[in-house]
């Protein structure tokens, strides 16, 4: 019986690899995948029974929709950003019901407000997505990817996505300093606190490297005592809070090591420092210099410096949100995003080191 030939080839075998191809479409594109807390959660906290949440106006008041969508911002956020400069469509959350199909080849946020790298950081939130169930979220996208693309090119695109990792603020304020006398400031003096998180928070980085993470931007904080929530709480004459800047300059230097001891046991440059309280301090210590007219007072919010309570539509709401750092209590605005995110792209090694993020696509788009 002959056998149907096209140039040479049975049909049967061109008709398999035409079925392969659309079974299992090329990834071309880097993906792009968020962890942490409300600094770059994009709204997964939309889908949880929780009060750390996004979803009311005046948020997203300055997005292209001009509504809220979970961001902690008044329009794009840190990761929005970064996407935009990658030339890629912004990541979903992962908990979004259109996060399926082709989509999920860009990548996903698994980011939830209020998290810290303790499990009972932001307790008084109830039912957020702590670390453990964001790297599991993390193990259930590859599942889903290898159904749409198969096992060795869904490795294939893990390793070669970029990762941020955002996370540590929140076990300052809304865990140790979070009340007086709290369980973990009892249990700790503040040093011993911080060695102990940053051997926790090695933990969470060994695990996302164990689930193929390879490029992973790593966060320090910002300067925790001069965010306007502080200021409102802590500060009499509008100085930064002491104990919480001691929190900072305590926190960073030992993640730094830690990141250093991590890429020298794996021999790679796997975990890149992101120096995000030189970021923010250079536009808190001189706003005008940026463009700003405060780097004290919140754009929404009430109290003294707007940094009482939530923002909500009751909140004092400033008509410019570009001249202000901070939209809100404890997030920067829009515009102190983008320049925190040009830092990343193009600052030298005192913000990103051992090289920026456009040294770092650049690099890898050899590969």
């Amino acid at each position: 019986m002959a056998v149907a030939t096209f140039y040479g080839l049975p049909f049967t075998l061109i008709l398999s690899i035409l079925v392969l191809a659309i079974t299992f479409p090329s990834v071309t594109a880097r993906a792009f995948f968020v962890f942490g807390d409300s600094l770059v959660d994009n709204g997964n906290n939309n889908y949880l029974a929780t009060s750390a949440r996004a979803d009311s106006p005046p948020y997203g008041i300055d997005y292209p929709t001009h509504r809220p969508t979970g961001r902690f911002s008044n329009g794009f956020n840190m990761p929005d950003l970064i996407s935009q400069r990658m030339g890629a469509e912004p990541t979903l959350p992962y908990l979004s019901p259109q996060l399926r199909g082709q989509r999920l080849l860009v990548g996903a946020n698994f980011a939830s407000a209020g998290i810290g790298i303790l499990n009972d950081t932001g307790a008084q939130f109830a039912n957020i997505i702590r670390m453990p169930l964001q790297l599991e979220y993390f193990r259930q996208y590859q599942q889903r990817v290898s159904g749409l693309i198969g096992a060795s090119q869904t490795k294939k695109l893990v390793k070669n996505a970029l990762v941020l990792m955002t996370l540590g603020g929140n076990d300052f304020v809304n865990n140790y300093y979070l009340v007086p006398f709290s369980a973990r400031s009892r249990q700790y003096a503040l040093p011993n606190y911080v060695r102990f998180i940053i051997s926790e928070y090695k933990k969470i980085l060994m695990k996302l490297y164990n689930l193929g993470a390879r490029r992973v931007l790593v966060t320090g904080t910002g300067p925790l005592g001069c965010v306007p929530a502080e200021l409102a709480q802590r500060s009499q004459t509008g100085e930064c809070a002491a104990e919480l800047q001691r929190a900072a300059q305590l926190f960073n230097p030992q993640l730094y090591q830690m990141l250093d001891d991590l890429n020298s046991k794996i021999g790679s440059h796997v975990f890149i420092k992101v120096n995000s309280k030189k970021m923010h301090s250079d536009f808190i210590s001189d706003p005008r210099a940026y463009g700003f007219v405060s780097s004290k007072i919140a754009c929404c919010g009430q109290g003294p410096y707007n940094g009482l309570g939530l923002c909500t539509q009751l909140s004092n709401l400033c008509a410019n949100r570009d001249l202000y750092v901070f939209w809100d209590p404890f997030h920067p605005s829009e515009r102190a995003n983008k320049i925190i995110v040009e830092q990343m792209m193009t600052g030298s090694t005192e913000y990103m080191h051992p090289m920026n993020l456009s040294t770092i696509l650049a690099l890898d788009s050899q590969n």
